[in-house]
Formats: structure tokens, sequence, C-alpha cells
């Protein structure tokens, strides 16, 4: 599917059209570069949660997950312990999935243990070159990028991070610039 244009006059990437919530990340957010770590682990937090899910519901409930995590201070959410587990286990305004919060918790510390930081690490992956996509077949779901930079994060003790979320990350951080060729957003980094 091509872009797509809005009662705004702008073309826009497909998915980015559906929703008021979408038009928004969309237009504010996804695809601008991301470089501070705080700003990449509640990515990869928000990405690892989405999986399995709409990311509609991943924005729909971001503030609460926001407040849950300690707005994914990693330092603090590093030092979450069973009783917090507990409390996002029982916390209904977020996804409870306690092998996806227990991942946060674990990232969080692997993050702190990364010399280099989070952000570092994601960027050394970020591919400027990649082909631009025409339409939204032309935007693959993994990449070798992504499937080096999750290698690399497995290795380093992260949980939850597959290739395709670790293009997610990419995206949503980004490392990649995949909004459609003809999408008002199009190289706006």
């Amino acid at each position: 599917m091509n872009a797509v244009t809005g009662a705004d006059g702008l073309s826009r990437c497909p998915w980015g059209i559906s929703t008021p919530d979408y038009v928004a990340y969309h237009d504010e957010e996804w695809g601008r570069p991301i470089r501070d770590d705080q700003g990449v682990y509640e990515r990869l937090c928000l990405e690892a949660f989405q999986s399995g899910l709409s990311w509609l519901t991943i924005l729909r409930k971001r503030e609460a997950f926001r407040s849950a995590f300690a707005g994914f201070d990693p330092e603090k959410v590093a030092g979450f312990g069973a009783d917090d587990v507990d409390r996002l286990m029982s916390d209904a305004a977020i996804v409870r999935n306690r092998a996806k919060i227990t991942a946060a918790i674990a990232n969080a510390r692997a993050a702190l243990e990364l010399p280099e930081g989070l952000a570092a690490v994601a960027w050394r992956y970020a591919d400027p070159a990649a082909p631009v996509p025409r339409t939204s077949a032309d935007v693959p779901a993994s990449t070798p990028g992504s499937k080096a930079l999750a290698k690399e994060l497995k290795k380093r003790g992260f949980r939850f991070v597959g290739p395709t979320t670790a293009y997610a990350l990419m995206q949503a951080c980004g490392l990649v610039d995949d909004h459609l060729e003809s999408c008002f957003r199009r190289g706006e980094r």
C-alpha cells in the first residue's frame, strides 16, 4: 500500500492515519532519532511489551507504563524486586505479562552494565543507506542489522529482543527511516 493522503492534505504511511493516536505517533515521534539511553530503553521496553499485541494498545497505555516503570529510568527499574513485580502484575493499566515485566527489569540491569551505554550500542546498527520503501510491502520485519543488534543485546544479557523487536526499536529510534517514499515525514530526521 502506498502513502495515504489525510484530511489535512499530508501523505502518510498507511498505518499512521487510522487513528488520532497513530497520527500523532507517526507525525511527531516514529523514526526521529532517539540518542539517549533512557529514551532507547523506553522504546525497547515498549516494543517488547507490544510483542503479540497491537501497537495501539501500547500507545494508549504508554503513560501508565511510564508511571509503573519509574519513567523508564534504567537505574530505578534495575532496583525493582519481587514486590515490584507483584505490584506490576496487579496493575490493570499496563500489560500484565510476567515474562515481559521481568525482562524489562533484567534489561534495565543489562543496560547499566554497558560501558558505552545502550544508545551507543543501538546506534552502531543504524542504517542510513537502507532502501527507501515505496509501499508498505517494502518495509521488512527484520534485517541483517536487526539480527545483529538482537544477537549483541542477547549476548549482553538482554531478554525479549529478537530480530523483529530489534527492528521495531531501530524504526522507533530513527536508526532506519522506514517512512514511505511519498510520506511527508520521509527524510525529516
